[in-house]
């Protein structure tokens, strides 16, 4: 029989938000750390699944993959997600092929924690109230002190960079809240 690989995290509590994904070996830059998995149902059924507006402290289950479907982790999910959000992350996630993929940036050390920047969207304005709701904890220099997107205009200007795209679909995508589709993330607001 072959040898056993060690998982590439275990999960456990998390100084950042509730439990988390830790290291437990290390992980190189590139390496697809994570498949999110959960139940793909519409996004107008995870609006219904999931009213944010209702509570003060929302949680994350749903990732979208594309502008009509999402993956409910609270059905189905994997481990990932456990994987919590940070302003200055070591991961990324990716939709390939229908599927999404949470993969290293860099090399991660064992024991390090892994996150991503989750991007949430919010479509209405980002009061300070919402953004509080969606707070983050990551402590990072460069936190935002929320994990949502910045309204595009807070957003600094980025230089469009060149990327390879693989066989089939290739899309930037993370963490959904609920309502409609943008840039993969989504919250919902009124």
């Amino acid at each position: 029989m072959g040898k056993k690989r060690t998982p590439f995290f275990i999960v456990r509590r998390s100084p950042l938000h509730g439990l988390g994904a830790f290291a437990a070996r290390k992980i190189r830059k590139g390496t697809r750390v994570a498949e999110y998995l959960g139940e793909r149902i519409s996004s107008e059924e995870g609006s219904r699944r999931y009213d944010d507006d209702a509570s003060d402290s929302p949680h994350v289950l749903l990732f979208s993959i594309d502008e009509h479907t999402v993956l409910d982790a609270a059905v189905g999910g994997s481990d990932a997600q456990y994987i919590n959000h940070s302003c200055e992350p070591n991961c990324e996630s990716e939709i390939i092929d229908g599927r999404a993929f949470v993969i290293a940036l860099r090399t991660i050390r064992e024991g390090e924690e892994i996150t991503y920047d989750y991007h949430l969207d919010y479509e209405g304005k980002q009061t300070e109230e919402i953004r509080r709701k969606f707070a983050c904890r990551c402590g990072a220099a460069t936190c935002r002190g929320t994990m949502l997107e910045p309204p595009a205009e807070e957003q600094p200007r980025k230089k469009k960079k060149n990327r390879k795209k693989g066989k089939g679909k290739d899309v930037k995508a993370g963490k959904r809240k609920d309502g409609k589709m943008k840039k993969g993330k989504k919250a919902k607001g009124k």
